[in-house]
Protein backbone atom coordinates (compact mmCIF):
# COMPACT_ATOMS: atom_id res chain seq x y z
CA UNK A 1 0.00 0.00 0.00
CA UNK A 2 1.12 3.12 -0.96
CA UNK A 3 1.80 5.65 1.86
CA UNK A 4 -1.04 7.94 0.93
CA UNK A 5 -3.48 5.65 0.95
CA UNK A 6 -2.19 3.96 4.42
CA UNK A 7 -3.33 7.31 5.66
CA UNK A 8 -6.31 7.43 4.06
CA UNK A 9 -7.58 4.32 5.15
CA UNK A 10 -6.40 4.39 8.62
CA UNK A 11 -7.73 8.71 8.91
CA UNK A 12 -10.64 9.04 11.75
CA UNK A 13 -13.55 8.80 10.27
CA UNK A 14 -15.38 12.57 10.19
CA UNK A 15 -19.27 13.59 11.29
CA UNK A 16 -20.97 11.88 13.50
CA UNK A 17 -22.10 12.74 17.36
CA UNK A 18 -21.51 10.82 20.94
CA UNK A 19 -18.70 8.32 21.60
CA UNK A 20 -17.38 6.54 17.75
CA UNK A 21 -15.82 3.90 17.30
CA UNK A 22 -12.64 4.02 14.71
CA UNK A 23 -12.61 0.86 15.00
CA UNK A 24 -13.15 -2.28 17.69
CA UNK A 25 -10.17 -1.34 20.60
CA UNK A 26 -9.97 2.66 19.37
CA UNK A 27 -12.67 5.54 20.93
CA UNK A 28 -13.27 8.92 19.53
CA UNK A 29 -14.96 11.04 21.54
CA UNK A 30 -15.85 14.36 20.07
CA UNK A 31 -15.52 16.62 23.15
CA UNK A 32 -17.38 19.93 23.60
CA UNK A 33 -17.34 20.20 27.07
CA UNK A 34 -16.93 17.67 29.50
CA UNK A 35 -16.17 13.67 29.78
CA UNK A 36 -14.83 11.52 32.11
CA UNK A 37 -12.16 8.77 31.01
CA UNK A 38 -9.97 5.82 32.72
CA UNK A 39 -6.66 7.52 33.62
CA UNK A 40 -3.94 6.48 30.74
CA UNK A 41 -6.22 5.93 28.13
CA UNK A 42 -5.58 8.87 26.12
CA UNK A 43 -3.46 8.49 23.16
CA UNK A 44 -4.07 11.45 21.27
CA UNK A 45 -6.10 14.68 21.30
CA UNK A 46 -6.89 17.39 18.87
CA UNK A 47 -8.31 20.91 19.71
CA UNK A 48 -8.18 22.56 23.55
CA UNK A 49 -8.26 19.54 25.62
CA UNK A 50 -7.03 19.24 29.84
CA UNK A 51 -6.78 16.60 31.90
CA UNK A 52 -7.82 16.83 35.64
CA UNK A 53 -6.70 14.03 37.70
CA UNK A 54 -9.89 12.36 39.92
CA UNK A 55 -8.79 10.02 42.98
CA UNK A 56 -11.06 10.13 45.87
CA UNK A 57 -14.50 11.27 47.16
CA UNK A 58 -15.38 15.31 46.95
CA UNK A 59 -18.91 16.11 47.19
CA UNK A 60 -19.95 12.61 45.52
CA UNK A 61 -17.81 9.77 44.14
CA UNK A 62 -14.68 11.08 42.14
CA UNK A 63 -12.46 8.23 41.55
CA UNK A 64 -12.54 4.16 41.67
CA UNK A 65 -11.54 3.39 45.52
CA UNK A 66 -8.65 0.81 45.44
CA UNK A 67 -8.98 -2.81 45.50
CA UNK A 68 -8.83 -4.30 48.67
CA UNK A 69 -7.21 -7.33 47.80
CA UNK A 70 -4.43 -6.77 44.61
CA UNK A 71 -3.96 -2.47 45.74
CA UNK A 72 -4.40 -1.77 42.41
CA UNK A 73 -6.82 1.35 41.64
CA UNK A 74 -8.68 2.32 39.17
CA UNK A 75 -8.77 5.73 38.91
CA UNK A 76 -10.79 8.31 36.37
CA UNK A 77 -9.73 11.70 35.28
CA UNK A 78 -12.30 14.18 33.41
CA UNK A 79 -11.11 15.89 30.07
CA UNK A 80 -12.70 19.48 29.78
CA UNK A 81 -12.84 21.15 26.33
CA UNK A 82 -13.27 21.22 22.75
CA UNK A 83 -11.67 18.71 19.54
CA UNK A 84 -11.74 14.72 19.56
CA UNK A 85 -10.63 12.55 22.43
CA UNK A 86 -8.78 9.18 21.20
CA UNK A 87 -8.13 6.91 24.09
CA UNK A 88 -7.82 3.01 23.87
CA UNK A 89 -6.89 0.26 26.65
CA UNK A 90 -3.93 -2.11 26.15
CA UNK A 91 -5.70 -3.17 22.78
CA UNK A 92 -8.79 -4.43 24.69
CA UNK A 93 -11.68 -4.43 22.61
CA UNK A 94 -14.42 -1.29 22.87
CA UNK A 95 -18.30 -1.76 23.47
CA UNK A 96 -20.57 1.13 23.51
CA UNK A 97 -23.60 1.02 25.18
CA UNK A 98 -26.43 4.19 25.70
CA UNK A 99 -28.13 4.46 28.86
CA UNK A 100 -31.46 6.07 28.99
CA UNK A 101 -32.55 7.92 31.85
CA UNK A 102 -32.95 6.03 35.24
CA UNK A 103 -31.71 2.69 33.49
CA UNK A 104 -28.51 1.17 35.36
CA UNK A 105 -25.52 -1.45 34.52
CA UNK A 106 -22.76 -2.30 37.34
CA UNK A 107 -19.51 -2.76 35.39
CA UNK A 108 -15.99 -4.62 36.77
CA UNK A 109 -14.16 -1.30 37.81
CA UNK A 110 -11.62 -2.92 35.76
CA UNK A 111 -13.37 -2.50 32.35
CA UNK A 112 -15.09 0.68 32.76
CA UNK A 113 -13.27 2.97 30.06
CA UNK A 114 -15.37 6.56 29.68
CA UNK A 115 -18.67 7.47 30.24
CA UNK A 116 -20.61 10.77 29.53
CA UNK A 117 -20.58 13.67 32.55
CA UNK A 118 -24.05 13.09 32.55
CA UNK A 119 -24.32 9.71 34.08
CA UNK A 120 -24.39 9.45 37.81
CA UNK A 121 -21.81 6.78 39.30
CA UNK A 122 -21.17 5.13 42.41
CA UNK A 123 -18.22 2.56 43.43
CA UNK A 124 -19.31 -0.29 45.40
CA UNK A 125 -17.26 -3.09 47.13
CA UNK A 126 -18.81 -6.48 46.77
CA UNK A 127 -18.28 -7.21 50.39
CA UNK A 128 -18.23 -11.14 50.65
CA UNK A 129 -15.40 -10.50 48.33
CA UNK A 130 -12.86 -9.27 51.17
CA UNK A 131 -10.34 -11.15 51.71
CA UNK A 132 -10.89 -13.08 48.83
CA UNK A 133 -7.36 -13.42 46.71
CA UNK A 134 -9.60 -12.98 43.39
CA UNK A 135 -10.12 -9.96 40.96
CA UNK A 136 -12.95 -8.27 40.32
CA UNK A 137 -13.99 -6.61 43.84
CA UNK A 138 -14.97 -3.29 42.88
CA UNK A 139 -17.74 -2.38 40.63
CA UNK A 140 -19.05 0.74 39.23
CA UNK A 141 -22.73 1.66 39.39
CA UNK A 142 -23.24 3.23 36.32
CA UNK A 143 -26.93 5.43 35.69
CA UNK A 144 -28.03 7.42 32.73
CA UNK A 145 -28.80 9.16 30.88
CA UNK A 146 -25.59 8.72 28.87
CA UNK A 147 -23.48 7.10 26.66
CA UNK A 148 -20.54 4.78 28.27
CA UNK A 149 -17.88 2.68 27.16
CA UNK A 150 -16.46 -0.91 28.54
CA UNK A 151 -13.60 -2.69 27.35
CA UNK A 152 -13.27 -6.43 27.41
CA UNK A 153 -10.48 -8.96 26.36
CA UNK A 154 -11.95 -10.59 23.19
CA UNK A 155 -16.13 -10.80 22.32
CA UNK A 156 -18.03 -10.74 25.51
CA UNK A 157 -20.42 -13.36 26.10
CA UNK A 158 -23.91 -11.81 28.03
CA UNK A 159 -25.83 -15.03 29.84
CA UNK A 160 -29.15 -14.92 31.66
CA UNK A 161 -29.02 -15.80 35.13
CA UNK A 162 -29.28 -18.38 37.20
CA UNK A 163 -25.12 -18.28 36.51
CA UNK A 164 -22.31 -18.77 37.95
CA UNK A 165 -19.17 -16.72 36.90
CA UNK A 166 -15.37 -16.29 37.89
CA UNK A 167 -14.54 -13.17 38.85
CA UNK A 168 -11.78 -12.33 37.05
CA UNK A 169 -13.96 -13.26 33.85
CA UNK A 170 -16.89 -11.06 34.70
CA UNK A 171 -16.92 -7.74 33.15
CA UNK A 172 -20.75 -6.41 33.92
CA UNK A 173 -24.07 -7.43 34.91
CA UNK A 174 -27.85 -5.83 35.44
CA UNK A 175 -27.65 -3.72 38.48
CA UNK A 176 -31.37 -5.73 39.61
CA UNK A 177 -28.82 -8.35 40.33
CA UNK A 178 -26.73 -8.76 43.36
CA UNK A 179 -24.10 -11.70 43.22
CA UNK A 180 -23.15 -13.58 45.67
CA UNK A 181 -19.87 -15.57 46.31
CA UNK A 182 -18.97 -18.87 46.85
CA UNK A 183 -16.80 -21.34 47.08
CA UNK A 184 -15.85 -24.78 45.16
CA UNK A 185 -15.37 -27.12 48.16
CA UNK A 186 -13.67 -29.87 46.00
CA UNK A 187 -10.45 -27.85 45.46
CA UNK A 188 -7.81 -29.07 48.42
CA UNK A 189 -6.01 -26.81 50.82
CA UNK A 190 -3.27 -25.14 49.19
CA UNK A 191 -4.53 -25.31 45.20
CA UNK A 192 -4.88 -22.21 43.32
CA UNK A 193 -7.08 -21.36 40.63
CA UNK A 194 -9.65 -18.84 39.69
CA UNK A 195 -12.02 -21.37 39.67
CA UNK A 196 -12.13 -21.85 43.20
CA UNK A 197 -14.17 -18.62 43.87
CA UNK A 198 -17.50 -18.19 42.13
CA UNK A 199 -19.73 -15.09 41.30
CA UNK A 200 -23.44 -16.37 41.95
CA UNK A 201 -26.13 -15.01 40.19
CA UNK A 202 -29.76 -16.35 41.00
CA UNK A 203 -33.13 -15.24 39.53
CA UNK A 204 -34.80 -15.54 35.99
CA UNK A 205 -34.08 -11.51 35.10
CA UNK A 206 -31.19 -9.55 33.81
CA UNK A 207 -28.22 -10.35 32.26
CA UNK A 208 -24.27 -10.87 33.09
CA UNK A 209 -21.45 -10.46 30.60
CA UNK A 210 -18.32 -12.10 30.78
CA UNK A 211 -15.20 -12.03 28.91
CA UNK A 212 -12.41 -14.84 27.34
CA UNK A 213 -9.69 -13.93 29.38
CA UNK A 214 -9.43 -13.97 33.29
CA UNK A 215 -8.04 -10.54 34.62
CA UNK A 216 -6.70 -12.26 38.09
CA UNK A 217 -4.82 -14.69 35.78
CA UNK A 218 -2.86 -12.56 33.93
CA UNK A 219 -1.65 -9.90 36.33
CA UNK A 220 -0.68 -13.12 38.99
CA UNK A 221 1.40 -14.32 35.73
CA UNK A 222 -0.77 -17.48 35.11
Amino acid sequence: MKLDGFSKSNAPMEGGEGFQKENKRLLDIPLDGEVMIKAGSMIAYTGDVTFTGKSSPEGGITGFVKDAVSSEGTPVMEAEGSGHLYIAEQGKKIQVLELDEDESISVNGNDVLAFESTIDYEINTIGSLLGVPAGGLTNVSLTGPGEIAISTHGDPLVVTPPVFTDPDATVAWSTNLSPSVTANKTFEIGQTSGEAIQMEFTGSDGFVVVQPHEEGARNQGQ
